[in-house]
């Protein structure tokens, strides 16, 4: 909201020091019944109200017990101010914040709050018990906004947008199971229990600041009357001309979108749903899926993390670029060819599991309560086509330590959770094995015996997942073992406590990262590639914006690479450009395009209505 510094201060100040009380007079008697001529007690002179009588003689015992029945009065008088002056800064700070940690500047606390003024105006106008009720009310209100804003700032520094208290407080699980991974679960259990204690006392603290400067204002009703009037001409005057310094995002607009998005999240539900159902490749022939494909292994690998920026920003481009153009260069003296994009994610920050759901249903899957609706159903996912079409169907899962249900509805045949993969090496990062390590166990079951039928995989690959350290080193392939070969490399690598000690550490840990990754599946395909092998490889979003800095793009990228050049041939006409990177002109899908565009040019078009 707009706003101009000096009328806010003038009110304030103002509604404040009308209540400062009047320093004490201490009064000396002229005659003998401790009174003037006129019958009125004598000031003391200044000169003596040291306590000093007229001979310069110091009159002790009167002195001292004057100064001490008065330091119990002005210290609950200092702590008096001190509690208004906080309970001010509090209200203040809780109307006018920003809920973004990027705009939480000086300027942006320059500004006149609407909602305070109004809410000033109702409790000066109604009765007292009905007044008490009202600040007690507003109280809790701006309280449980305050908490959504620093909700709010949390969610945009991790995952590049606001809270939707629709969908999601089902991650507060994922948080803990995240917590639980990296302090221990007691420790977890701490940390949530403190954060539930803190949101009552913010809830608690502001009714009782509300409610304090309510006593204030009602005390010195004209003055504040008049501070309001002031401050709503300077409002309305400011708002005419379009005077601010820094845009603001009040409460009562955080409020308001709030109530917007549980709207719009709703009707979105319904649209999601009919979508679904809607679903042209559902009475495809399971003889005309992907038939261009027939007799490959086929590989989805989401990289973690790996978003445009780790290929446009200066901070890594030239790195994770020349990782790429090496790549190119080996793949190619080994016969492959290889075509690159780029996809809108759904998610940044976090949520892989919206990315893998949106690319492989044709959904646009961008919160928790829209994946729990998709895998409640009987959508088509390319996992399931492959199933249909003949393929085995696999995911290879490192990042999950429990059962994964999921898997049945995405049509996988087996899945390889974490403690499947049989890793008796140190973990890293994200407690987790190497990406070499899952690519590894996935060739030696499942392509390396004879005579299988061709699979299908997902296999996301978290080597890149924050924090970020210990980064792993490649090794020989036949040397991965058990992956207690990886040991002296956990142990000479960065700590993620040592990481996270700078922005810019954890820069260069994550592009560390992306480098490992990549060239780990180059290296695969060297190693283990063949006619018989299509590898699509993608980002699955954009790191935090603690990485990529605010504004960043959703954007990810995204490859094929095969040997057999009449793969690449069937999307000749998407536009895609030849190499591992994608240049700056490359297309850009939304990522739930993907689906319907990839079944029709390895299978044939569904019949059109």
């Amino acid at each position: 909201m707009t706003g101009i510094t000096g009328f806010s201060l003038k009110g304030l100040a103002l509604s404040f020091f009308t209540r400062l009380p009047r320093p004490p007079v201490r009064e000396r008697a002229t005659a003998e019944d401790g009174t003037t001529a006129h019958g009125s007690p004598q000031p003391v002179p200044d000169d003596d109200a040291t306590g000093e009588d007229a001979d310069g003689r110091r009159d002790n015992a009167d002195g001292q017990a004057g100064d001490r029945a008065d330091r119990p009065r002005m210290a609950r008088r200092g702590a008096a101010w001190t509690a208004t002056a906080l309970a001010c800064v509090f209200v203040l700070s809780a109307l006018i914040a920003p809920n973004e940690i990027g705009r939480l500047t000086p300027g942006a606390f320059v500004r006149v709050p609407l909602e305070g003024l109004l809410g000033a105006a109702l409790l000066l106008v109604l009765p007292g018990r009905a007044r008490k009720a009202a600040a007690s009310l507003l109280g809790v209100v701006l309280g449980l906004l305050v908490i959504v804003k620093v909700v709010d700032i949390g969610f945009y520094a991790t995952l590049d947008r606001p809270f939707r208290p629709m969908f999601d407080w089902s991650l507060l699980g994922a948080a803990m199971e995240f917590l639980g991974q990296s302090i221990g679960r007691a420790g977890a259990i701490g940390v949530m229990a403190a954060a539930v204690v803190l949101l009552v006392a913010v809830v608690v603290l502001m009714a009782l600041s509300v409610l304090r400067l309510t006593r204030l204002a009602v005390r010195h009703g004209t003055a504040a009357a008049r501070a309001v009037v002031v401050l709503g001409i300077v409002w309305v005057a400011c708002a005419v001309l379009g005077a601010q310094l820094v845009p603001g995002v009040p409460v009562a607009a955080v409020a308001f979108d709030r109530v917007l998005q549980v709207r719009e999240d709703l009707l979105e539900q319904r649209r999601l749903a009919a979508k679904a159902a809607d679903d042209a490749f559902r009475g495809v022939p399971d003889d005309r899926l992907l038939t261009a494909l027939r007799g490959k292994d086929v590989v989805f690998s989401f990289v973690e993390s790996y978003g445009r920026d780790a290929i446009e920003d200066p901070r890594f481009a030239s790195q994770v670029g020349a990782v790429l153009q090496e790549g190119d260069r080996r793949l190619r003296a080994a016969g492959y060819t290889s075509r690159s994009a780029f996809l809108t994610s759904p998610t940044a920050g976090g949520g892989s599991w919206l990315a893998h759901a949106t690319l492989l249903s044709g959904l646009w899957i961008d919160n928790q309560q829209r994946h729990h609706d998709l895998v409640t159903g009987d959508r088509l996912t390319l996992t399931r086509a492959f199933r249909r079409a003949g393929w085995r169907t696999v995911a290879v899962m490192p990042g999950n330590t429990r059962p994964w249900p999921e898997g049945a509805f995405y049509g996988h045949q087996k899945v390889y959770n974490r403690p499947d993969l049989g890793y008796q090496g140190p973990p890293f990062n994200w407690d987790t094995p190497p990406d070499q390590y899952t690519l590894e166990t996935f060739q030696r079951t499942e392509r390396a015996g004879a005579g299988q039928a061709p699979v299908m995989a997902e296999i996301p690959l978290v080597s890149s997942h924050s924090p970020w350290a210990p980064t792993p080193r490649l090794v020989g392939w036949d040397d991965v073992g058990d992956g207690s070969v990886f040991a002296p490399i956990a142990a000479a690598g960065d700590q993620w406590q040592d990481v996270w000690r700078s922005p810019g550490r954890m820069r260069t840990a994550y592009r560390r990262s992306i480098e490992y990754t990549l060239s780990t599946l180059v290296s695969y395909v060297e190693t283990y590639g063949g006619d018989d092998l299509v590898l699509v490889f993608l980002g699955d979003h954009q790191p935090a914006p603690i990485i990529t800095g605010a504004g960043a793009s959703r954007d990810v990228p995204i490859t094929i690479v095969a040997r057999d050049r009449a793969v690449l041939d069937r999307i000749s006409g998407w536009g895609w450009q030849d190499g591992l990177k994608p240049g700056p002109n490359a297309p850009v899908w939304r990522m739930d395009a993907f689906r319907d565009r990839f079944l029709t040019a390895f299978g044939t078009s569904p019949a059109p209505g």
